[in-house]
């Protein structure tokens, strides 16, 4: 029961946060959030732990929790470094590609397509970046992985919070492009697909979104 719950708050809240009802920096009260929902501040305590996790929400000692403000140009830097990085790691990918791989590949975006369809913002965002991550864990390159998994984190939640469901779309769509270019072995065009998708990715984000609420009822209404 007291899973469920904090489940059910985790998922309220990344809506809210996802759908733009509650800003960057806004604090998270507990004890308004345990009215809201009905629950302990015990819950509530461990709904934020897994948000902040998921680096959604900002825990500060003595101060509490707050939304996390992502900053742009931190975004952006991550942005030119996985091009450096993934350029590299498509070239790599093409040389050790198999049927196994690549079937491993369209299973991702087919669950992409799903999640896009669905509408589902939380797991078609996670799903999209963990696309390069699946890529180097099936080169068999952890090290790789990791790297290109706290860089992903870095700016998953700008892009939860910035990109719109179209462009999440196209995405989606230009995956699917990468793993045609990478099961032809043909690594001109897999490098420069994945070199104009990151690019796209980048562009696509609205920085300039209008700031939305910081009530905490009103957000969660």
């Amino acid at each position: 029961m007291e899973s469920s719950s904090t489940s059910m708050i985790v998922q309220a809240l990344t809506r809210a946060i996802v759908e733009h009802r509650l800003q960057p920096g806004a604090k998270l009260a507990e004890q308004k959030l345990a009215d809201h929902f009905g629950v302990s501040r015990t819950l509530v305590r461990q709904a934020l732990l897994q948000l902040s996790q998921h680096q959604l929400v900002r825990l500060e000692p003595a101060r509490g929790a707050f939304v996390a403000a992502p900053s742009v140009t931190e975004a952006r830097q991550v942005f030119a470094v996985r091009r450096m990085l993934e350029t590299e790691m498509v070239r790599m990918f093409v040389l050790q590609v198999t049927p196994a791989k690549i079937r491993a590949l369209r299973d991702h975006v087919a669950q992409e397509k799903l999640a896009v369809d669905r509408n589902d913002a939380s797991g078609r965002t996670e799903l999209l970046g963990d696309f390069h991550v699946r890529m180097a864990e099936l080169m068999g390159n952890e090290v790789l992985a990791q790297i290109l998994g706290q860089l992903i984190s870095r700016c998953a939640l700008i892009t939860l919070m910035y990109q719109s469901a179209n462009a999440a779309e196209h995405s989606a769509e230009e995956h699917v492009q990468i793993v045609k270019a990478l099961a032809a072995r043909d690594e001109d065009a897999a490098v420069r697909l994945m070199q104009a998708h990151l690019l796209h990715v980048e562009e696509n984000l609205a920085f300039d979104r209008a700031m939305p609420s910081s009530d905490i009822a009103t957000a969660l209404a």
